[in-house]
């Protein structure tokens, strides 16, 4: 790690059996020149001792929050304000929740409170629990203001079981700490406009045409580049999503609501990615009624047209330099469609995946994709979406730096 050499890190340690893991990472961060100071719950300690943090970090280990070594006033904030990153891991589902909402009755829970540097949980806890309804929304209700979250790994867990909920490798929590500490520099100064979701093409006041498109792709691209320092401007369809803090979001429903709010952004854009699924086709007669069954008969037969082809409105109005990204959905070769698009659209780059793999399908939190431009092709192995946003925004990073 060479970006925490001389920045003060703040490592949260929860009661997880994976507390273990974290012994290690402190060795690391501190041989890369950080400083590291190490705040312990109660239940963490039950699993390992302070005093083996204290030997590896060269500082007192806090746990009681009146009780701290800290001499300055307010020291039970004080760690929060001088830290450069504060790492929470091994993050249990108890310590989620109360992150998600806003205690602050220990030392971990304050010191979070207290900060305005970047703060990064790892999750960690049996599948069940990792997959309940409360534990996602306090997961998505800490990615909207701003935590990065590293999504736990598939594999064996301390009840015996196989599942998600595995704390991620430390070379995973290393690449965030890397990630956080590197600032805002690669889109400083740029305005980015992202699409995502589905169009919603309406039948009548109650039927629609759409797609499964979540969202995932394009709210994670989102975040991805605000946290490279982007201004970041999301347009999307219909979704279940929270949009990330930071964003300025409008939320649209047909194709041709998506094209007018993309035109209108497009001469401040530096950069158009589109990540969103639109709709190929829309009822060319909308009834301003609900269509009853009775007057239907045992067939509804709709007449379609197609809709507007956002992606080359955008290349045909973008303002020179400005680069335009698309997204290539296929169940099949997905890499051959997205070289076409590419050719046939003239963009400057196309993500392309393969949505028939049902490890990668709408909705699903993993991708497997290819970036396809005038460079040639480069194949990622399957990846959290998250992941392969912010490799996305590492290669747009590099292209506009050219």
């Amino acid at each position: 790690m060479t970006r925490a050499a001389g920045r003060f890190v703040v490592l949260a340690v929860t009661g997880s059996i994976a507390v273990y893991k974290m012994v290690e990472l402190a060795r690391r961060l501190v041989q890369s020149g950080a400083t590291v100071q190490v705040v312990m719950t109660k239940s963490a300690a039950e699993f390992v001792t302070p005093l083996t943090f204290q030997a590896l970090t060269h500082r007192p280990v806090e746990i009681e929050m009146f009780s701290m070594q800290d001499e300055r006033a307010a020291g039970h904030v004080a760690m929060g304000r001088q830290a450069d990153v504060v790492v929470v891991a091994p993050a249990t589902a108890h310590v989620l929740a109360r992150l998600a909402h806003g205690f602050s009755d220990d030392l971990v829970a304050t010191t979070v409170l207290a900060t305005s540097a970047p703060v990064i949980v790892a999750p960690a806890m049996e599948t069940h629990m990792w997959q309940n309804a409360a534990t996602q929304a306090n997961v998505a209700a800490l990615r909207a203001r701003g935590v990065r979250v590293i999504d736990p790994e598939t594999g064996p867990l301390a009840s015996g079981d196989i599942g998600p909920g595995r704390l991620a490798t430390l070379e995973r929590i290393e690449a965030a700490i890397e990630d956080a500490l590197g600032g805002s520099e690669g889109l400083a100064g740029r305005s980015v406009v992202v699409t995502a979701g589905p169009t919603l093409e309406a039948i009548d006041p109650v039927r629609f045409i759409s797609n499964r498109s979540s969202g995932k792709m394009g709210y994670a691209i989102a975040a991805a580049a605000r946290d490279a320092g982007a201004d970041v401007i999301l347009i999307t369809g219909p979704t279940a999503l929270i949009p990330p803090a930071g964003v300025r979001t409008f939320a649209v429903e047909s194709a041709d609501d998506m094209k007018d709010a993309i035109l209108a952004q497009l001469p401040r854009a530096d950069v158009v990615i589109m990540a969103a699924a639109v709709a190929d086709y829309r009822p060319i007669e909308r009834a301003t009624k609900k269509m009853k069954k009775k007057d239907l008969g045992n067939e509804m037969r709709l007449r379609l047209v197609e809709n507007p082809d956002l992606l080359s409105a955008i290349v045909a109005t973008r303002r020179p330099g400005t680069i335009v990204i698309g997204f290539k959905a296929e169940t099949g070769d997905a890499t051959a469609e997205a070289g076409r698009m590419l050719r046939d659209k003239k963009l400057d780059l196309v993500v392309a995946n393969d949505v028939a793999d049902p490890r990668s399908a709408f909705g699903s939190d993993d991708d497997e994709v290819a970036f396809v431009s005038a460079d040639g092709i480069e194949r990622l192995p399957l990846l959290k979406k998250t992941e392969v946003a912010r490799r996305l925004v590492e290669k747009l990073t590099e292209r506009l730096a050219r």
